[in-house]
């Protein structure tokens, strides 16, 4: 791009030494350089220090087929957001959501709900100030809007992200049009807008429809006179359109924009230089290389994260074995003291049993006894008699009870013998969860390369890239197909643009809008009338004298 940047300046200061005379110090990225210079024929502010802004002269025509260095696209994203928040280039409140979000993914990159809480771009100036006051939306709703686009554009490098900026901004009517007032024969006053396109002519309410364009190719002459600017077209039937200028000096600058922008005109429709052409190779080898190691930083973080959830789903099993053998113990334990319970009651059963064995032993005995014993009387054989059966029902009474205790001894140590099998199994469920086979490695064995993508090799800091003819085909196919895809992406881009319109439609305020809004709306409705197509317009209704 003729006339931009030649290096990155992130600092420049400048003192002064002399009247006119300064001291440049300009950073650059690799190299510090400073300079003397000498300005002439400008006003320079007395205050000190001096502020001077480095800008692109001429605009390109296809951002993305003309910046072929990744700074020198920087650069110009700087310079033409700087004008759309400063409202030098009118942009529709829709299409300032839409930048603004590919601004935001320019400087964060990729959306993460984690990190870019509510709130984050509260000190971020990413709208003009004009769509902010034309609607009733608080800094809450605007930042809503914005992160809802931002989210989509995941995956976006940081020069993607500009350079779909740059192809959104680069169609508006405003861009890259240098304005200045002129009066015509009649003392009308207009303005000429320069851009690289051609030569507009604009009433001075109107900046975004031209009244009447002359494209570079259809110009055959351009000169000046004192302050008479004189166009002269290359159809000869058409008469020659002139105006006058504030300044002399003013129409020395256009004189320099027309020449300037007329050249790049010319030479982007001829063939690249052999200059421009190695340029335009080695960024597309750049950008190669770039998305070859987008795509392995990628595949690293798919496998870091799939390692992760490994680990975690480890963990995680880990734990609910832990908890599985925590449980098994408490149970063994509890196993354990009840086994302990059954077998003191069994023995203090077995005991009570004995002595039951014992008295009904004696009792027999005594009835033995008894028996034995002459009774001499009959009333003391009654006597007897009823002692012997009080003995013999006292006696069938204790072997009853005998026999129940034998049986509850017995039911004790079938429950002793169940306690002590559950304790068994309980033992064998703590071995088998101990020695369990161990998980598997944490490192995955990373995947091997398709044979189809270029090697390359990374040993220490160093970097080694190698290419293939049918990779940089497959390359150039490849960006064609992404031209493709961005042309059918534009639709649905459209109708997104239109939906958010639709949306914030309702709380707009009639009463802030501007003449530009007004123009911007109504030539929405006549179907987008702008400089573009004013230049494209059929010639098939024949050359008229210009009479404006």
């Amino acid at each position: 791009m003729a006339g931009a940047i030649a290096s990155r300046m992130s600092f420049s200061s400048l003192k002064r030494k002399q009247p006119k005379t300064f001291t440049v110090r300009i950073v650059t990225m690799d190299a510090e350089m400073e300079f003397n210079c000498e300005v002439l024929d400008h006003d320079v502010s007395k205050e000190e220090p001096v502020t001077f802004h480095f800008l692109a002269k001429f605009y390109p025509e296809n951002a993305e087929e003309e910046l072929v260095q990744e700074i020198t696209q920087h650069l110009f994203f700087l310079q033409v957001k700087k004008q759309i928040l400063d409202e030098k280039i009118y942009c529709p409140p829709e299409a300032s959501v839409l930048l603004a979000s590919y601004a935001v993914q320019a400087k964060y990159g990729d959306y993460d709900p984690t990190v870019h809480k509510r709130g984050f771009l509260a000190q971020e100036e990413l709208l003009p100030k004009r769509v902010i006051n034309l609607y009733q939306m608080t800094p809450e709703m605007w930042e809503e809007r914005i992160t809802a686009w931002y989210a989509e554009h995941r995956g976006r490098a940081r020069d993607e992200a500009e350079m779909e900026y740059l192809k959104i901004a680069q169609d508006l009517e405003m861009y890259g049009v240098n304005y200045f007032a002129i009066r015509n024969k009649k003392g009308t006053e207009l303005l000429l807008g320069v851009d690289a396109l051609g030569l507009h002519i604009y009433d001075p309410e109107n900046r975004l429809t031209p009244k009447i364009s002359f494209p570079w190719n259809e110009i055959r002459n351009i000169s000046y006179s004192d302050k008479e600017f004189t166009i002269k077209p290359l159809d000869k039937k058409i008469d020659v359109f002139k105006f006058n200028s504030s300044k002399l000096r003013v129409n020395k600058l256009i004189l320099q924009l027309c020449i300037g922008n007329h050249d790049l005109f010319m030479r982007r429709r001829k063939a690249d230089s052999l200059e421009v052409q190695q340029m335009k190779a080695q960024a597309r080898e750049e950008k190669a290389r770039k998305q070859m190691e987008r795509q392995r930083l990628a595949r690293e973080k798919q496998m870091r994260e799939e390692a992760e959830r490994t680990r975690d789903e480890l963990e995680r099993r880990l734990l609910q074995l832990k908890e599985e053998a925590t449980m098994a113990n408490e149970a063994l334990m509890r196993s354990e003291e009840t086994a302990d319970l059954l077998a003191e009651k069994a023995q203090i059963t077995e005991e009570e049993a004995k002595l039951l064995a014992q008295k009904a032993a004696e009792a027999e005995q005594e009835m033995q006894r008894i028996k034995a014993t002459a009774i001499r009387t009959e009333e003391e054989k009654r006597l007897m008699e009823q002692k012997v059966l009080e003995a013999e029902v006292l006696a069938l009474k204790m072997a009853e009870e005998s026999e129940r205790r034998a049986k509850e001894a017995d039911q004790l140590k079938q429950d002793l013998q169940e306690a002590r099998e559950a304790e068994r199994r309980a033992k064998q469920k703590l071995l088998e969860i101990a020695t369990k086979p161990t998980y598997p490695p944490m490192n995955p064995i990373p995947a091997p390369l398709p044979p189809d993508i270029p090697s390359f090799n990374l040993i220490g800091d160093s970097l080694s890239f190698d290419f293939k003819d049918t990779d940089m085909k497959r390359l150039s196919m490849e960006i064609e197909k992404e031209k493709v895809e961005y042309m059918e992406k534009s639709k649905h881009l459209q109708e997104q643009l239109n939906e958010l319109k639709t949306e914030i439609e309702a709380l707009k305020l009639k009463e802030r809008e501007t003449a530009l809004d007004i123009l911007h709306n109504e030539n929405s409705d006549r179907g987008g009338s702008s400089k573009h197509n004013t230049i494209k317009k059929p010639q098939a209704q024949g050359r008229r004298p210009i009479c404006i």
